[in-house]
């Protein structure tokens, strides 16, 4: 099982990091986890074209999680030569934001068959939508996944996936603050993947900018670095991979963000840029 980092920013754009989103490789699968902006690009760069992913588990309708839905959409369609509907995983209301999403292109997709009478045979631009909740198990091929309740109040629900596959298991949750749910979901893990946030750095911007209240209360509803790092012990989990760094990690700044980490966390933690893999 490989997993590769294609985004580890945040909301706040940023020219060297693409918004969230994590590929999971395995049994022959491709496999999306989010897909914030500038997700395709990524992909591309990990050398996997949009129609070999099949599937797209999404943790939560924020919409720096799912900026780039519609180019994964789009993008599989036109380079198939066959429509195969992407499959998307998602927390309650994800149908309607698909729903919402598709009647936005119904110009472009009108425009494309008009031009092109291969995808006007294949038929209209579909997807499919699974709505899912806390405690739902379905397999990706030969991927068995299961799904676990996240806490990233006001936003509800959250969720994340637990995927396991010849005896291995990555842990993936987006935005949360610790809670039994997550530590569920962990347990045993071989790799943790969290967004997390550094709330030292996070203060000091806040006191530094005309929109500081508004930054400042990412910190309820976010797990810091140090707190991602408890999960992972107090879980087993194996290896801590640590994404969406808010505010944006910069170069140089690698070691200090692993110490704190390492404060709590004895195994091997991985961070980085964009593309940053592990293999399980």
């Amino acid at each position: 099982m490989k997993i590769t980092l294609l985004g580890t920013g945040s909301p706040i754009p940023d020219p060297n990091r693409a918004g969230p989103c994590t590929l999971v490789q395995a049994a022959d699968q491709n496999v999306m986890v989010d897909c914030g902006r500038g997700a395709l690009m990524r992909l591309m760069a990990a050398g996997v074209v949009p129609p070999m992913v099949g599937t797209l588990l999404i943790t939560h309708l924020h919409s720096d999680h799912i900026t780039d839905l519609n180019d994964l959409v789009t993008s599989r369609w036109v380079m198939s030569p066959v429509n195969v509907p992407l499959t998307v995983y998602g927390p309650l209301g994800t149908r309607a934001m698909v729903d919402a999403m598709l009647r936005m292109l119904e110009l472009d997709q009108q425009y494309r068959h008009d031009h092109h009478d291969d995808l006007r045979a294949n038929g209209p631009l579909t997807v499919t939508v699974h709505e899912l909740e806390p405690g739902a198990r379905f397999s990706i091929g030969a991927i068995a996944v299961s799904v676990h309740e996240t806490d990233h109040r006001p936003v509800r629900p959250s969720i994340g996936f637990r995927l396991e596959f010849d005896g291995r298991i990555a842990a993936l949750a987006g935005d949360t603050i610790p809670c039994a749910g997550v530590d569920e979901m962990c347990r045993n893990a071989d790799a943790y993947v969290q967004t997390v946030i550094r709330d030292d750095l996070v203060k000091f911007v806040a006191d530094m900018v005309p929109t500081g209240a508004r930054f400042r209360d990412i910190l309820d509803y976010h797990s810091t670095v140090e707190q991602a790092a408890q999960t992972a012990a107090r879980t087993g989990v194996k290896n801590l991979v640590l994404t969406h760094y808010v505010p944006p990690m910069q170069a140089g700044q690698e070691d200090d963000w692993r110490s704190r980490a390492a404060a709590h966390f004895t195994g091997n933690i991985v961070l980085g840029p964009d593309l940053t893999s592990i293999e399980i």
